[in-house]
C-alpha cells in the first residue's frame, strides 16, 4: 500500500466506491455540492479551493457575477460539503498597483509553515498568477504577482523542497489558450521566482488523446512516500469544442520537475448532466483535494461545466494502481 504523508482528516467527506465501478475515481451521489446561485449575485460558482481550517473547513470560491465578472470569495463549512460563502468578494490589502482588479478566477489554497497561501489567475495586463496569504480567511495580504503575463494555474507545493518554495504553472496567452504545458518555478522567499523547469506537456496522437491539446496542474500536490501525487486537467479539441478531463501523475520528491509515472487514461471526465451542460459544456476541472494520511482517502473538488462545483472520491492506492496499469 502507498502512504500519504501529512495529517489525518477523519471528518473529511467520503463515500465508498460503488460496486462494479471500474474507474479509479467516483462522484459524490449528491453532486453538485455547490449550485450556481448560492449567493445573491452569482451566475456560477466553480473552480474553487478548500482546506481544513479550525474545527471545519475554509475555502476560496470562484463566483462569476450576474454581470459575468470574475472574482473570488471566501467561505466556511463544518463538513466540507455544505458551504456558507460570503456575499462580497475578497478585498486584498497591499500595493495598489498590484491589488487593482481586472479579474480573478480559479483559486488554489494551501497551508505552508504558518499561514494559508492563495494563488489565482489574476488580471494584470493579461492573465498572470496572483498570490496572497491569510491567517483567518478574513484579512488577505496580496503579494507581488509571481510572473509576467501570460500565465495561469499557479499551484504551490505544501512545503519547501531543498530550501525553496515551488510552484507549478501553465504559461498561456491572452485568451482561451490552444496550448499548454506544466512548468515548475522555484523561490527562496515567495516573491522572486526562477530556476524554471519543464515538467510535462500535452501528448499528441491517439495514445492519450484526452490530453492532446493542453494540460494544467489542478490541486496542490499531495506528498506520498513514493513521490508527489499531482492531479491535473487535460484538454481535447473536438468538432464540438474543448473537453476537459482529469488525470494523475507522480513527481519526484526531491526534484519534482521529474515525472516518475503518469496516467495514459483519464480518471474522471464529463458524463453527468451538470458536467456536460452549463456555461462551458463538457468540463471537469479539479482545483482542490483533501487527503487523509490514515486511510489514504482523497476527496477532489472540481468545477463542472464552468457553472457548479462537484465532489469526487478516490484513494492513493487507486491512483497509483491506475498509473501502473495504464502508464504513459
Amino acid at each position: 500500500m502507498s502512504k500519504i504523508i501529512g495529517k489525518a482528516l477523519p471528518g473529511m467527506p467520503w463515500q465508498d466506491k460503488p460496486e462494479g465501478h471500474n474507474k479509479p475515481a467516483w462522484r459524490y451521489t449528491e453532486n453538485p455540492i455547490i449550485g450556481r446561485h448560492e449567493i445573491p449575485i452569482s451566475n456560477s460558482i466553480f473552480n474553487s479551493a478548500v482546506v481544513p481550517f479550525g474545527d471545519g473547513y475554509a475555502g476560496v470560491f470562484r463566483c462569476d457575477s450576474l454581470g459575468v465578472s470574475m472574482d473570488i470569495f471566501a467561505g466556511f463549512s463544518k463538513d466540507a460539503i455544505h458551504w456558507e460563502i460570503n456575499h462580497e468578494p475578497i478585498t486584498f490589502e497591499g500595493d495598489p498597483d498590484v491589488t487593482k482588479r481586472e479579474y480573478r478566477y480559479d483559486p488554489r489554497v494551501v497551508w505552508i509553515e504558518d499561514r494559508y497561501y492563495v494563488t489565482w489567475c489574476n488580471g494584470y495586463h493579461g492573465p498572470t498568477i496572483g498570490i496572497a496569504y491569510t491567517y483567518d480567511f478574513k484579512t488577505f495580504h496580496q503579494m507581488e504577482n509571481t510572473f509576467l503575463p501570460y500565465n495561469r494555474n499557479g499551484v504551490l507545493f505544501p512545503r519547501k523542497i531543498n530550501g525553496r518554495y515551488m510552484m507549478l504553472s501553465r504559461p498561456s496567452d491572452t485568451g482561451h489558450t490552444a496550448f499548454g504545458d506544466i512548468f515548475l518555478s522555484q523561490s527562496p522567499d515567495m516573491e522572486f521566482w526562477g530556476h524554471h523547469r519543464f515538467v510535462m506537456g500535452a501528448r499528441g496522437g491517439d495514445l492519450s488523446a484526452w490530453q492532446s491539446m493542453k494540460i494544467g496542474p489542478g490541486p496542490c500536490p499531495i506528498e506520498t512516500e513514493e513521490g508527489w501525487l499531482l492531479i491535473y486537467h487535460g484538454v481535447l479539441r473536438t468538432c464540438n469544442g474543448y473537453v476537459y478531463r482529469m488525470g494523475c501523475a507522480l513527481l519526484d520528491l526531491e526534484e519534482p520537475w521529474k515525472v516518475k509515472m503518469r496516467s495514459r487514461y483519464y480518471i474522471l471526465g464529463p458524463e453527468q448532466i451538470y458536467e456536460l451542460t452549463g456555461d462551458v459544456p463538457n468540463v471537469v476541472f479539479p482545483c482542490a483535494a483533501l487527503a487523509d494520511a490514515d486511510t489514504g482517502r482523497i476527496a477532489i473538488y472540481y468545477g463542472c461545466a464552468d457553472t457548479v462545483t462537484g465532489l469526487a472520491f478516490t484513494t492513493i492506492d487507486e491512483l497509483m494502481d491506475w498509473m501502473k496499469k495504464y502508464p504513459m
